[in-house]
């Protein structure tokens, strides 16, 4: 049975497990990428206190602060559109789905940071609870309505022309004459 207001047919299917596929491909690299173990000589402490890390990158200067400021915001922005992709609805509420999708960014970031506390050679920073879902809402707000419409205006054009080639009427229903009931 279909859920109303997703895609219909087989373009449903294929859509939600693309991006269910690239979710969890996008989902292994970034554990990869942020929890494996380092072999460093030293690690610099923790970041526990909101927005040092990024006023320590402003003042490395403007060049190497959107260097940093950006990959934080980066990591985690594709699940703002691979999370929609993943669940396949077209009418769902746009502030409604920006923020189950944030939520669930912020969520996995907050999981990220978690984990990382018991990794040798990885850093606990508190900014990244900011960027990354200031990332994915981004990456959300930039992609997923825009898709949507699209797809929406695509599926009614696709219903339009299938509604005018349908078979012409070929007259009216024979019917059988009424027969009395024997005695």
């Amino acid at each position: 049975m279909q859920r109303q207001g997703s895609i219909g047919g087989s373009a449903a299917i294929r859509i939600r497990a693309t991006g269910g596929i690239l979710l969890l491909a996008h989902l292994a690299f970034v554990a990869w990428l942020t929890l494996r173990p380092l072999d460093v000589p030293w690690v610099t402490p923790a970041n526990l206190q909101p927005l040092a890390g990024i006023r320590a990158d402003l003042a490395l200067g403007w060049q190497e602060a959107a260097r940093r400021i950006a990959e934080g915001l980066a990591l985690l922005a594709p699940l703002g559109v691979l999370i929609p992709m993943a669940h396949g609805r077209l009418t769902a509420s746009p502030l409604g789905s920006l923020v189950r999708t944030v939520a669930a960014g912020a969520l996995i970031s907050l999981g990220i940071e978690l984990l990382q506390t018991g990794v040798p050679g990885q850093i606990v920073d508190v900014d990244s609870l900011f960027l990354n879902p200031l990332g994915v809402a981004l990456a959300h707000a930039a992609v997923v309505p825009a898709a949507r419409f699209h797809l929406r205006r695509r599926s009614e054009r696709v219903g339009r022309t299938t509604a005018l080639q349908e078979e012409p009427t070929q007259g009216r229903t024979p019917t059988i004459p009424r027969v009395g009931i024997a005695p």
